[in-house]
């Protein structure tokens, strides 16, 4: 694990986190057939301490993390683009429901599959969608699911909101039960421990300091 100086604090140049705190111990990267586009927003960026686009990027070996708003003249993405069968995890009418039966299960594909996943507040991530006008003709994925945020640091918009490591993890449990993917049932349970990890250590930073509390709650978030 490499280590890097800021100021008077030593941090990990993998997830940027301080070093008292980080999380890559906890992460045991997964080998996909799919490929992974973490698209983070610049203000995402600078969470580092309660973002997770970092734990899913370094959770992933076929994945790649790009910063930024407007992809549109990003050579790498249009690569990405052109080489793969590729989606998009966005909510809206004509998205494809992963959760279906017969989603993506198509015979004899002639490309792999990408799937872009914007890691930001949902304001800014329909800023980034629209700016970036290479993502603007791929097809929409959604999905259906049970799971509720365990995101309990952080401010959540609707209670069924998830965060990115949160909906990454639904997305690859249900390519497994499709058969597009052959993960290790073991590997997609252990796949949110650096995310779980972080929160109990927050948890516990929280709890030590009188003048803190849980910023958990939910809200309504204006569209």
């Amino acid at each position: 694990m490499g280590i890097t100086h800021y100021g008077d604090r030593e941090r990990c140049f993998k997830c940027y986190r301080p070093k008292s705190s980080c999380m890559c111990g906890y992460i045991d990267s997964i080998e996909t057939e799919t490929k992974f586009v973490i698209l983070m927003h610049p203000k995402e960026f600078k969470k580092v301490k309660n973002n997770t686009g970092f734990f899913t990027h370094l959770s992933l070996h076929n994945s790649e993390l790009f910063i930024g708003i407007d992809f549109s003249k990003n050579q790498r993405i249009d690569e990405i683009i052109d080489t793969h069968e590729s989606y998009i995890l966005f909510p809206s009418d004509d998205a494809l429901n992963l959760s279906k039966k017969g989603i993506l299960e198509k015979q004899n594909r002639q490309k792999p599959i990408a799937i872009f996943l914007i890691d930001s507040t949902w304001l800014c991530t329909k800023k980034l969608y629209t700016q970036s006008r290479n993502l603007n003709s791929l097809p929409h994925l959604s999905f259906e699911t049970t799971m509720r945020s365990r995101y309990e640091i952080k401010e959540q918009p609707q209670e069924n909101f998830l965060s990115t490591i949160e909906s990454t993890l639904v997305v690859l449990e249900l390519l497994n039960k499709k058969g597009i993917e052959n993960i290790q049932e073991s590997a997609l349970e252990n796949f949110l421990r650096p995310f779980l990890k972080m929160i109990e250590y927050q948890k516990k930073q929280i709890e030590s300091s009188p003048s803190s509390k849980v910023r958990y709650k939910y809200r309504e978030e204006k569209l």
